[in-house]
């Protein structure tokens, strides 16, 4: 049989395109492989997560997706123009997956709008700023495909907490006509019955003085200490349930994320610190979606909080590591190695998440780092203390002292901040544990006693901006 000719570069196709001889049954097959390039890209998974903030929508795709997009009123929508894209079951799916409670998408239509072009229409059910973007692979995502769709008025958090009565207004009781519990350090603060540890001296007369004629007037006065004030004085905490959304966090061997647990905890302990009287709460999220770590921070100051504390269940390289923590900020370094490796860590929230660099405030990220002072780093380690302190009652504490790093999440310059590591989820028996109720409830009860601990000792200064 004569040998065949010599395979030659065909021109217009790529070097990856190759053919193949295959000599079956005495027969020649010619194999032509299309490059690459020529195929189409592939959605391996849609997924939408609607909160008030805002509603997210992923495509997770095999390769980088070039798109265009545009607005149309009357009614409001959001047309998006995918190329290098056919039409699959799986993008198909995203239709189903809108819900009828998500706060801004009616519906979603999905066609092929030309040979290789997938238009996507969000039917809204109010006008919307769109941000569309994309994410290169990490951790387990290939390619991600971002739409998030905010509203145009920016929500004010103590409005939203106000409409689902979270949010109580300061009260013009006095210590008469609301009498504080003896034993409750937080409500005598608050309703100013507990006098400050130093007295503030002022100035006072001792009365008046009538002068005789042609004498010096003089005015007699003395030194004092400030009565205690007596008004009320709320208290506002800061909860942040780690990871969210597109970011579960770490999981455990039996699959338990992070992000459920740690959300479940902070729940827990809203209502057990809201049971305290002139204590309320806000929560970073409240469900399960994706907050940026700047962002956790911009909610704390802007409903003014006292205390920022910020919940997680994370894991550790061996299975072995268990036992819970307590971390504040730090500027000069980690104190110790295993600080370090989960800050940087925790610090990879954001590139899991999802956050679009474009319209990232970096303003804000450095005005927080250089705000931070020691002031705060000092409050901070009192309050990590007293928690500490409290949930060494409960569990075995993974290091016996409060330890130190660099989390972003920790940056608010004047609110005391602490991340709690309520257990390791990769250790087998702590999962079990972070996943039984009776334990969040001790956990929760654990850091509301060591808040009350730290607030009976370091009573929250005066506000002047309303509260």
């Amino acid at each position: 049989m004569p040998r065949p000719p010599a395979l030659r570069t065909t021109p217009g196709v790529d070097r990856p395109a190759r053919r193949t001889i295959l000599k079956a049954g005495g027969t020649l097959l010619l194999s032509v492989f299309a490059p690459a390039s020529a195929m189409a890209a592939q959605i391996l998974a849609v997924r939408v997560w609607p909160a008030a903030d805002y509603t997210r929508v992923t495509l997770e795709n095999d390769s980088d997706l070039k798109t265009t997009h545009f607005l149309v009123t009357d009614p409001h929508r959001l047309v998006v123009d995918i190329e290098g894209l056919e039409l699959n079951p799986t993008l198909k799916g995203l239709v189903a997956k809108i819900q009828s409670n998500d706060p801004y998408i009616q519906q979603v239509r999905v066609g092929q709008n030309k040979p290789n072009v997938v238009r996507l229409v969000f039917d809204l059910k109010e006008a919307v700023t769109p941000q569309v973007f994309t994410l290169e692979p990490v951790g387990t995502y290939q390619h991600r495909l971002i739409f998030d769709l905010y509203p145009v008025r920016q929500i004010d958090p103590i409005a939203a907490m106000i409409e689902k009565g979270d949010w109580s207004p300061q009260t013009p009781a006095t210590v008469a006509d609301v009498p504080a519990p003896a034993d409750d350090p937080i409500a005598q603060i608050a309703a100013g019955m507990q006098p400050p540890p130093a007295g503030v001296p002022e100035l006072a007369k001792s009365g008046p003085v009538t002068p005789e004629p042609g004498s010096e007037v003089r005015t007699e006065v003395k030194l004092q200490a400030a009565p205690a004030q007596q008004v009320t004085r709320m208290i506002t905490v800061a909860l942040d349930p780690g990871h969210g959304g597109e970011d579960p966090g770490a999981i455990g061997a039996n699959g338990s994320r992070e992000k459920d647990i740690v959300l479940a905890i902070a729940k827990r302990l809203k209502a057990q610190l809201e049971k305290l009287p002139n204590v309320r709460v806000m929560l970073t999220r409240d469900g399960d979606y994706f907050v940026p770590l700047g962002m956790r921070v911009q909610k704390a100051r802007r409903v003014q909080a006292d205390l920022f504390v910020s919940i997680h269940a994370d894991a550790f390289i061996r299975p072995t590591a268990r036992g819970s923590s307590v971390f504040v900020l730090s500027e000069k370094g980690a104190s110790s190695t295993a600080a370090r490796w989960l800050a940087n860590k925790e610090n990879l929230a954001d590139s899991i998440g999802g956050v679009n660099i474009k319209t990232r405030d970096r303003q804000l990220a450095s005005v927080l780092l250089d705000l931070s002072t020691t002031a705060q780093i000092s409050d901070s380690l009192r309050l990590g203390k007293a928690v500490l302190g409290e949930i060494g009652g409960i569990n075995r504490l993974h290091k016996a002292s409060v330890e130190q790093a660099g989390f972003a999440v920790l940056k608010a310059p004047d609110i005391p901040s602490i991340l709690v590591e309520t257990a390791f989820i990769s250790n087998p028996e702590e999962e079990a544990k972070l996943n039984d109720n009776g334990y969040q409830d001790q956990i929760a009860a654990a850091i509301t006693k060591g808040i009350k601990s730290y607030f009976a000792k370091h009573p929250p200064m005066a506000k002047s901006r309303m509260t």
